[in-house]
């Protein structure tokens, strides 16, 4: 492990902190009163000494960010109000921090004691002095780049917890690791997962009376999920908890899963099953219940999995948890016996709400199916679901069963035949964090509108490297191509939880783009996008009121702090591609990164500027050699790329992520088999995440791979002479 201190400046920064803040406060407005004298700090700069009763009342100190969603609510709302609609547009860059990084960047950042931590991709931690951006440590878990094969979405991680002078993260590779939170020294370290099987971590931790509760990644790959407590202090581990059930021969680790497996068939264990929890949690500490988004089954055709059907619990559900012991309380599955990805993992939010003519503790979710729905928290009973995405695999969710009503034709591994279904596994919300306003009322919603080809993969065998997802992605989208797509859409979408309904919306420029949310009591809502902008919209009506560039596209989502009675607003940016349209549009910035991968923090008056750069147009050169393969042979390569290559590489050898994974249409190796297949099979850049694909392909589906490829770029170089 590689941890670098920056002691020498830190005594520095700490100084000159007071100092560094924006200057020429505007004067006081109806919503916000001009910065009161700095008080002193009630805990250590630098110390992160959280301990329960500062997380529970996490309102008594709205200047902190202390965990993920602020509160265990999850709400992502903030109390401040310094900066407002009456002048957002004053908001200005205070400090900038390039991070040293090509690849995603999700991580909602965490502020406590003026230390600001984030991770990057890689699983890397840093700590900033949180006023004045001065890098106080950084460490570097140094993950084998060979574990990137089996992360299906990128290297991302979404974040740290801190608790009593430590900083909590899970490592791609699977350990959880604890550091010091003023040093950046290891602590403890402890491998949560069998590192011989496909599991990963990206999820941020929670940690709840001195319990870290980390769960993992895996579901496309042939993995069991479950989550785990480990003691804040020792890094012991106190209990564990499985989403779905093994092999009933072995016994059942709780009792819930003798009644999980009822509806389940076939030897579903074989292929792992699924349900791994990889990112939501929520918690509420009055009735002392832990919520956590399942995610989707293993393989995603469920014919593969359980072949007499099921529900398959509980998978596609939110499961509510004792934390003191992992003991199971109730649970809603959203999407039984699910075959389309739709997972359940997306953002859980408690709130209490006027529902019914009483205030109800509620739980509210909106997860990739394209339901938003509406728990009683305490019961799980379902209370009200309106479909907010347009979708053809349900028709509405029947209140008194709490089940979706199907569309039959949908369940391609029921009738065998191919369809075209909405939304597909991009889903209706994916992870991309929403956020409810106590100003308003109203849940605020990253959305895409989105479909995928479904179609079931003949002789399937489940391969150690590579998805496993039981569906023929070159098929589906041959489907796509001949049948003609649905429209595709991106939007910020205001939504009332109580009506059920659509109040505004905001479309994004880039038709597949989400990008996660923040409101605060000023009545501003804050997302990033994929065209290089921040932008703040009113929250009542969705006004636009502000943007500034930011060089990069952004996913993950922004939080709000205080400091010596200036208020700021934070982000990371950077993901798979830099912005290639919109006002953002921008060529690499920063020699750390080819995606321009930042910490960017706002303030009133901010005068920080980015590097600038003319927009570079693009370099490579497409030459592709002449096409030797036949039918049959494009047919293998086309059918092998799909499984194998699609996920990293894009769709039909299209790259929607040049510059982080290379665009195979313009790759010199084209020319020459052998440095082709020293690539895919002998793993000679294995270093840089492409690691050897020798166990699971042959020398002939390395070639046909190379050939389809090759076709690709013939018709992309065909496609720009045409326009010429």
């Amino acid at each position: 492990m590689k941890k670098q201190t920056h002691l020498g400046l830190m005594a520095a920064a700490a100084i000159l902190v007071a100092a560094c803040g924006p200057s020429d406060q505007p004067a006081s407005t109806a919503v916000s009163s001009s910065p009161a004298e700095p008080a002193a700090p009630a805990h250590p700069r630098y110390e992160a000494s959280v301990d329960a009763a500062r997380l529970i009342s996490a309102d008594s100190e709205p200047g902190q960010w202390m965990s993920t969603g602020r509160t265990y609510w999850e709400q992502r709302y903030s109390p401040l109000t310094q900066i407002n609609e009456s002048n957002v547009d004053q908001l200005g860059l205070v400090w900038s921090s390039d991070l040293d990084t090509s690849r995603g960047q999700e991580a909602t950042p965490i502020m406590v004691d003026g230390a600001l931590y984030v991770t990057t991709a890689w699983s890397m931690v840093k700590a900033y002095d949180a006023a004045t951006g001065q890098l106080l440590w950084e460490f570097d878990p140094e993950v084998d780049r060979a574990r990137g094969v089996d992360a299906c979405c990128d290297v991302v991680n979404r974040g740290v917890a801190v608790w009593d002078g430590k900083v909590f993260f899970g490592a791609l590779d699977g350990r959880l690791i604890a550091l010091d939170s003023a040093s950046g020294e290891q602590v403890w370290s402890q491998v949560t997962v069998d590192q011989s099987q496909p599991y990963t971590i990206t999820g941020a931790p929670r940690i709840i009376d001195g319990k870290v509760i980390i769960g993992n990644a895996g579901g496309e790959y042939g993995v069991r999920g479950y989550v785990t407590a480990y003691d804040a202090s020792s890094g012991d581990q106190l209990w564990r908890y499985y989403t779905v059930p093994g092999n009933p021969a072995d016994g059942f680790e709780q009792p819930e899963l003798e009644m999980a497996a009822e509806t389940w068939t076939g030897t579903w264990w074989e292929m792992g099953g699924g349900g791994t929890v990889w990112d939501s949690m929520a918690y509420d500490p009055e009735s002392n219940l832990l919520y956590l988004g399942v995610g989707n089954g293993s393989p995603w055709n469920q014919s593969l999995r359980s072949p007499g059907g099921g529900d398959n619990l509980f998978l596609s559900s939110i499961v509510a948890i004792n934390p003191d012991d992992g003991s199971y309380v109730w649970h809603y599955q959203t999407t039984p016996g699910e075959t389309w990805d739709y997972t359940a993992t997306q953002q859980i939010i408690v709130a209490d709400v006027e529902f019914g003519g009483e205030t109800r503790r509620v739980v509210m979710q909106a997860p990739k199916n394209g339901f938003f729905y509406v728990l009683d928290a305490l019961t799980g009973r379902l209370l009200s679901a309106e479909k907010f995405v347009p979708m053809t695999w349900a028709t509405h969710v029947d209140l008194e069963t709490g089940r979706p009503v199907e569309i039959p034709e949908a369940r391609y591994n029921d009738t065998g035949v191919p369809i075209i279904v909405q939304p597909g596994p991009l889903g209706g919300h994916n992870w991309h964090p929403m956020s409810y306003s106590q100003n308003t009322g109203l849940v605020y919603l990253p959305v895409t509108e989105n479909y995928m080809g479904y179609v079931a993969q003949e002789n399937f065998e489940r391969s150690e490297r590579g998805w496993n997802t039981g569906t023929d992605m070159a098929e589906g989208a041959r489907l796509v191509a001949a049948l003609g797509a649905p429209d595709r859409a991106a939007y910020l979408m205001a939504w009332d939880p109580i009506a059920q309904q659509e109040v505004w919306r905001q479309p994004q420029l880039i038709e597949t783009a989400a990008a996660g949310v923040l409101t605060t009591a000023g009545g501003l809502v804050f997302q990033g996008n994929a065209a290089g902008e921040f932008v703040a919209y009113r929250d009542s009506d969705g006004e636009r009121l502000w943007s500034g560039i930011t060089q990069s596209h952004t996913v993950a989502a922004p939080i709000t702090y205080e400091l010596d009675g200036v208020q700021y607003v934070a982000l990371v940016t950077g993901s798979r591609a830099l912005p290639q349209e919109g006002p953002g549009a921008m060529g690499s910035t920063t020699r750390a990164s080819s995606n321009n991968s930042r910490v960017l923090v706002y303030a009133l008056n901010g005068s920080h500027q980015l590097p600038t750069r003319e927009i570079v147009a693009d370099e490579q050169e497409l030459n592709p050699p002449a096409l030797i393969a036949n039918n049959e042979m494009l047919a293998q390569g086309e059918q092998t790329y799909g499984r194998f290559c699609s996920v990293c590489h894009g769709a039909n050898a299209v790259s929607d992520g040049a510059g982080v994974f290379p665009d195979l249409r313009y790759a010199d190796r084209l020319h020459d088999l052998d440095a082709w297949n020293a690539v895919v099979l002998e793993g000679e850049l294995a270093s840089s995440g492409m690691v050897a694909f020798d166990g699971q392909l042959e020398e002939s589906d390395s070639e046909a791979v190379l050939q389809y490829v090759i076709s690709r770029a013939i018709a992309l170089a065909d496609e720009l002479r045409a326009q010429q």
